[in-house]
């Protein structure tokens, strides 16, 4: 694996919460993309620069520790929402990608996982939220 490969994660959320801000969270705490959502499901596409390890880089991908890397979507006023009720994130892993998913978006294939959309409250998913299932390759 060369240093510098560039692969897409395709982060969809199944049922988000109607009228709620979401977007992704850069390294700074920045929301980017911000997008309200609707009765659909919500989708962020993520570029990550994959180094030998393997290991994750970019401007949206965060560390905790040597080896486990996440993805952060802000919710509410983290996406850059001040009126609104929620100020959550969700912490999207990243650094468990199958070996094998992992060659296929080497190769350009996008790598989607369908996350869960409420918590227990009723609110946006919030904190460590993990797939619906597996990573799969996007249609």
């Amino acid at each position: 694996m060369a240093a510098g490969q560039q692969i897409t994660l395709r982060l969809t959320i199944g049922e988000p919460v109607p009228g709620v801000a979401y977007s992704l969270q850069n390294k700074k705490s920045e929301p980017l993309g911000m997008v309200i959502a609707g009765d659909q499901p919500l989708s962020f596409d993520v570029q990550v620069e994959v180094a030998p390890g393997p290991r994750f880089l970019g401007e949206l991908v965060r560390r905790d520790g040597p080896a486990r890397r996440f993805v952060y979507i802000a919710i509410g006023q983290q996406a850059g929402d001040p009126s609104s009720p929620w100020d959550r994130r969700a912490k999207i892993d990243i650094h468990d990608l199958p070996a094998e998913l992992l060659e296929k978006a080497l190769a350009g294939s996008v790598l989607e996982a369908l996350l869960p959309g409420r918590a227990k409250d009723g609110g946006p998913a919030c904190a460590t939220v993990r797939p619906l299932g597996s990573w799969k390759l996007a249609e």
